[in-house]
């Protein structure tokens, strides 16, 4: 059995995709750099939908960027629309790709009270306490997000019930997953103003496909538009971001899977038994799928779902996520 060294460089990764120009928006009409809201002027929702919560993923920045230049205005409530890692992205090199997800820390692994409290400083952990007060006043927020490795896009709802009603609402990508995050941080969708049992606000995150390519834009805009039509923001012939043909599972009947397991890279010997494709079914239990020094890694369920396996995980960060369908 040949097994794949992730200790290898990384691959080179085309960037199909061209940078957008968001300098339009930093300023921004909110008190925040990056962050414009959207008033109907009617009651409804705080609706927010941010992007480059990392850096070089910036394909919801064009959603982002083609509604602000189409000076979209909901039909109810108040839409706002956030670049996140203004540093990070600014620093994006298309011959260096992955090199600018963040600068200190990754911003999506800081969502905690303690943290966020806490004396630490970072640029990330910085920005995130000045958006932090924005963050307090959304309803309902989605989160845009690629992926560096193949994958079926998916939604990740973290593990409320509010974050999963959210996610199904959108209807793109057809794929929602529940799950509890990672060891080394959590994100802003399990922020507490999200999960908190007693509140109402929900969250989720998009992960509409590989970074750089013309279809996570597609996908991006398909679960961008059917949020706004969820929440009675848009209606008829004044939709944005109408989906695509090409996108991305649009007419698939909607899945929903439950992690039952985060497989976190203990040793820097994580090996894959071959190059899974995120949205692969293993189909039969205790299938040896990779080794973590020593350790086998096996499936511990027939028709376990592979959720956003990382073919080059670093030690203490995720691997691949176990996933069991549900009905």
């Amino acid at each position: 059995m040949t097994l794949i060294q992730t200790q290898a460089p990384l691959p080179e990764f085309q960037v199909d995709l061209p940078r957008p120009d968001i300098t339009p928006w930093i300023v921004g009409n909110t008190g925040i750099a990056g962050f414009t809201t959207l008033d109907s002027d009617r009651p409804g929702p705080h609706v927010a939908v941010l992007c480059l919560t990392h850096g070089n993923e910036f394909a919801g920045a064009i959603v982002v960027d083609e509604l602000l230049r189409a000076q979209f205005k909901p039909l109810r409530g108040r839409l706002s629309l956030g670049f996140v890692n203004l540093t990070a992205f600014a620093r994006f090199d298309p011959k260096h790709p992955t090199a600018s997800r963040f600068i200190d820390e990754d911003l999506n692994r800081v969502w905690d009270d303690a943290i966020l409290k806490g004396p630490r400083r970072s640029i990330e952990l910085d920005r995130a306490r000045e958006i932090r007060p924005f963050i307090e006043t959304a309803d309902i927020l989605v989160d845009l997000h690629s992926m560096l490795w193949a994958s079926e896009p998916l939604i990740l709802c973290g593990t409320s019930a509010r974050g999963k009603a959210l996610a199904m609402a959108l209807e793109t990508p057809t794929l929602v997953i529940a799950d509890k995050g990672h060891v080394n941080g959590r994100r802003l969708i399990d922020y507490a103003r999200f999960i908190d049992p007693r509140g109402s606000a929900a969250a989720c995150l998009v992960e509409a496909g590989q970074h750089w390519e013309t279809r996570t834009v597609d996908t991006m805009r398909a679960s961008v538009a059917g949020l706004l039509r969820h929440f009675g923001m848009t209606a008829g012939a004044d939709a944005p971001l109408p989906p695509s043909p090409a996108t991305v599972g649009a007419c698939s009947a909607p899945r929903f899977a439950q992690v039952t397991a985060a497989v976190t890279a203990v040793t820097s010997q994580f090996t894959f038994v071959q190059a899974y494709h995120g949205g692969d079914v293993i189909a039969a239990r205790n299938t040896l799928i990779a080794m973590d020094g020593d350790i086998e890694i096996r499936t511990p369920y027939d028709n376990c779902l592979l959720v956003m396996p990382s073919l080059r995980p670093s030690r203490g960060h995720t691997a691949v996520r176990l996933a069991r369908f549900e009905t």
